[in-house]
């Protein structure tokens, strides 16, 4: 692990009613690289991802005990201010949810909400992070057209930039590519590989595939429980317990 973990999961337990949906997770999540979290449905790999930028809080029934630490401060403090936690993180969701309105404002939005109010300095921003998430070459001619006319694949790298635009540290993907055709799918994969150079990527997936060509370390959950992590390639060669093993090789799903 290179330098100091940015998120340090500590006894983290998540309940909905009493359902404990995780139980007593103990994570430190790398900086800069890709960590991936795999699991059957249901084990909790939302559930972890959501824990991180505080969206259980809209959730009915959710309780959570233990901590999460983003640079040295737990987000589930009593006084955390939330919106600038989640500001810190930028997510991406299974299917794209693109904002009512043009391309261009879709991305110049939040950092408009945070202050940003020049229209060069927004237009600057804009461009850069179309260009950084692959879309700028297909959108440059039509930024004042309807985000919702852009393709499902389209769709999800302008939420990327969305997300991007208001400068995170973090990227959250919640099965990123789920929605997409294969083509559209690479095309994210090959964003997020590319920006693990400047920011923590988190990912849920629960394709192996892709788990295993973007993946830099690994986190297998099962019925709540924090089984294995590590380097994912050392994970995927040789996993040290047998309900990984059985996950890998398909004999549990």
């Amino acid at each position: 692990m290179n330098g100091p973990a940015p998120i340090s999961i500590r006894n983290l337990s998540v309940y909905y009613g009493d359902l404990q949906v995780l139980k007593d997770v103990n994570l430190d999540i790398p900086a800069k690289k890709i960590t991936v979290i795999i699991g059957p449905s249901g084990c909790g790999k939302t559930t972890l991802l959501k824990s991180l930028n505080r969206l259980l809080d809209t959730a009915e029934g959710a309780r959570v005990q233990g901590e999460v630490i983003l640079d040295g401060e737990n987000i589930y403090a009593p006084r955390t201010e939330v919106t600038r936690i989640r500001k810190k993180m930028g997510l991406l969701s299974q299917k794209p949810q693109v904002l009512p309105m043009s391309i261009y404002e879709n991305v110049a939005y939040g950092p408009r909400i945070h202050g940003l109010r020049a229209k060069k300095d927004l237009g600057r921003r804009v461009e850069h992070y179309l260009k950084v998430a692959g879309l700028w070459e297909e959108v440059k001619d039509r930024l004042r057209e309807p985000a919702s006319v852009l393709s499902v694949g389209q769709q999800q790298r302008l939420c990327l930039a969305r997300g991007l635009a208001v400068e995170p540290e973090i990227i959250l993907g919640d099965e990123p590519t789920s929605a997409l055709d294969p083509q559209s799918s690479q095309n994210v994969e090959r964003r997020l590989i590319e920006l693990k150079q400047e920011y923590t990527v988190v990912v849920v997936t629960h394709i192996l595939r892709q788990a295993r060509r973007v993946a830099d370390y690994l986190a297998f959950l099962y019925l709540g429980e924090l089984v294995e992590h590590g380097p994912a390639a050392e994970v995927f060669a040789n996993p040290q317990d047998p309900r990984t093993r059985a996950y890998l090789t398909g004999e549990i799903s």
